[in-house]
């Protein structure tokens, strides 16, 4: 098996005041960059974890990158058929 294209994905996390805040990045083979946030908050009684928050604040920029490659394959489907098709769900 050979690999036509690789992708690149950065995460960069930033925690303030049980605040994480993850910022996404992928590289895709045409050259187009998708970014996008996540977040999560700390419950005042939880104990101080920041790999928890780096998690969950991680997983949901993840999720926002997944939801913005759906739509980007599904405006490519659209555009190739000439018709609109049906959405591309998770």
């Amino acid at each position: 098996m050979h690999t036509l294209v690789g992708w690149h994905i950065e995460m960069e996390f930033e925690e303030h005041d049980g605040r994480t805040r993850a910022a996404a990045m992928v590289r895709l083979g045409d050259g187009v960059e998708l970014r996008a946030h996540g977040y999560a908050k700390r419950h005042p009684t939880d104990a101080e974890q920041l790999r928890v928050g780096e998690e969950v604040a991680g997983a949901r920029a993840l999720m926002d990158l997944a939801s913005q490659l759906l739509g980007k394959a599904h405006g490519e489907i659209d555009e190739a058929a000439g018709r609109p098709s049906y959405p591309l769900t998770p």
